[in-house]
């Protein structure tokens, strides 16, 4: 992802919406559910949590400028509180893109490469779509349905259009699995979210008849 162009609109209200659909997504996740399969295909529900409040605390500490090394993004347990844990660490990242001067820093983001940096509107953008798909992966995982508005649907298909494919997705640390096919919609329009999840390697027709993607 590092040779994406940073997105020009200020995304931040967008953010903290998808963050609140996250949030409260996560806050259904109970202790017994937390070894339902997800469509990353290495991750139980109570690892994909970990995952994304890890990955908030680690994009928190990159916009104040405090990351030493990919540990700051390391998944955080999910422990008897999913909801509570996530809440909290949402609240820390949509302060952390609050902060006056934000728009000006550069993200260390080392988990894309060792001393690499981005421009902020380009890291928050990554964290946006990110947190877009992990919304609708802990939405299927617990069999409830999600949707997103226009406004948020069409900024993310424009930043998954520019993450790169080919054979880095292959791999088995890949942020994303392989392109899918564009799910078929008969003679209408593919819905926004169905093309981001397909670009992204996943199936929105998941856990029906499909293999997971990559986280």
């Amino acid at each position: 992802m590092s040779g994406t162009p940073a997105p020009a609109a200020d995304l931040r209200p967008l953010h903290r919406a998808v963050l609140d659909t996250a949030t409260e997504l996560v806050g259904r996740v109970r202790p017994e559910h937390l070894g339902l399969r997800t469509p990353c295909a290495a991750w139980n529900l109570g690892e994909l949590v970990a995952h994304m409040t890890g990955q908030n605390l680690g994009f928190a500490a990159a916009a104040r400028g405090q990351v030493t090394s990919a540990a700051d993004f390391a998944p955080r347990p999910a422990g008897d509180a999913p909801g509570a844990e996530f809440a909290d660490s949402a609240r820390r990242v949509v302060a952390a893109f609050a902060e006056p001067g934000v728009l000006q820093r550069r993200f260390a983001l080392p988990e894309l490469g060792p001393d690499v940096t981005v421009r902020a509107r380009r890291g928050i953008g990554f964290h946006f779509v990110d947190t877009v798909v992990h919304a609708w992966d802990v939405a299927r995982s617990l069999g409830t349905p999600v949707t997103f508005p226009a406004e948020i649907l069409t900024p993310a298909l424009e930043i998954a259009r520019t993450v790169p494919g080919g054979a880095a997705r292959e791999e088995p640390d890949a942020a994303f699995g392989p392109v899918r096919e564009t799910p078929a919609a008969g003679t209408g329009a593919v819905p926004a979210l169905g093309r981001i999840l397909a670009l992204l390697g996943r199936s929105p027709a998941w856990p029906d008849g499909d293999r997971p993607g990559e986280a």
